[in-house]
């Protein structure tokens, strides 16, 4: 864990998402903060690869358009 200070982020969420946040937070015994926090952290250690693949994809399918744009 990085010895800088935490960031806080405020986010909006619906209601329905809210009561979910807080379900499943429940459901693991902790509270709603700490299982975005959980989360959050845990999506942000996965491999980002779906991200490079479909930004690949997007620029390798519009390079014409690029190239005439530019």
């Amino acid at each position: 864990m990085s010895s800088e200070p935490a960031t806080t982020f405020r986010l909006a969420v619906s209601p329905e998402s809210a009561r979910r946040l807080t379900d499943l937070a429940d459901e693991a015994g902790v509270q709603p903060e700490e299982f975005l926090r959980a989360s959050v952290e845990e999506w942000l250690s996965r491999p980002q690869a779906g991200f490079s693949e479909a930004a690949s994809y997007v620029l390798k399918k519009n390079a014409d358009l690029y190239g005439r744009l530019s």
